[in-house]
């Protein structure tokens, strides 16, 4: 699909992806781009709309009556939502011992999101018989994070999520992506050790210019890094051993874990 004359949706997006594919959006020629984020960004959200003749709405995505606000703004303004891209996110750390505090807003940002818009817009899709839904996840969720168990883990889930909605609806005209990025220079890129550092930090508008090319082509799976590609292969093929070298890294980059 090419954005050119689409109306389109952006979730997170006062900085980061978000705001740089809100700007390719606008400049691929979008008739209409409806940017979304929480209330405490509401100034610069409305910053990256006006520079793009946008309209800012302020929402929760990990509430479904913002989602449902948020895409009655966008039609009321713009008509019928060709584009939305479920993009917002958020970095918890920990393990299992994690607060169920942060589990649980991991999971109702990095896969309940989805799952409102989807609620809401499929079934007008359907009846159009086209639409695009992208989401982003992570490297992450294909692989695994070292430092967040609740990240890695609902990662996980919005691929899994997008792979259902795909085989639900890929042949009745919705296209689904899933945006996987590596470490890319964001709010959420934190100092400190890191093992997606390792491939290189990519800017917000390279990762905008790859998910208009992604969409272009239709193409279900977006990687940032070209060698996650490569570690996804190893982990397909033998996951003992891509869970030892895991653990290698881990030690690596965060010191050996000893069991006490």
């Amino acid at each position: 699909m090419h954005v050119k004359d689409r109306v389109c949706v952006v979730t997170g997006a006062a900085s980061g992806i978000g705001e740089a594919t809100a700007r390719a959006f606008a400049g691929a020629g979008a008739r209409g781009v409806v940017l979304a984020d929480l209330k405490s960004s509401r100034e610069r959200l409305a910053k990256v709309a006006g520079d793009i003749d946008g309209l800012a709405v302020t929402a929760d995505v990990g509430r479904e009556e913002d989602i449902k606000a948020l895409i009655s703004a966008a039609e009321a303004k713009y008509g019928p939502i060709d584009v939305y891209f479920s993009n917002a996110g958020l970095s918890r750390k920990g393990q299992e011992t994690a607060s169920d505090a942060d589990w649980d807003v991991s999971w109702r940002v990095h896969v309940m999101s989805h799952v409102f818009a989807a609620r809401v817009l499929v079934p007008d899709m359907l009846a159009r018989g086209s639409g695009y839904l992208l989401n982003t996840a992570s490297a992450a969720g294909l692989l695994a994070s070292l430092n967040s168990m609740p990240y890695g883990v609902t990662k996980n889930a919005a691929i899994a999520l997008a792979e259902h909605l795909a085989i639900q609806y890929g042949d009745r005209g919705i296209r689904v992506s899933v945006l996987c990025p590596q470490s890319v220079q964001t709010g959420m890129t934190t100092p400190g050790p890191s093992a997606a550092r390792l491939d290189g930090v990519l800017q917000p508008s390279e990762v905008a210019r790859m998910v208009i090319e992604a969409m272009e082509e239709e193409r279900f799976l977006i990687l940032s890094h070209p060698q996650v590609h490569e570690y996804m292969q190893r982990k397909a093929s033998s996951r003992e051993r891509w869970l030892s070298g895991m653990r290698r890294l881990r030690d690596k980059i965060h010191g050996a874990q000893h069991a006490g």
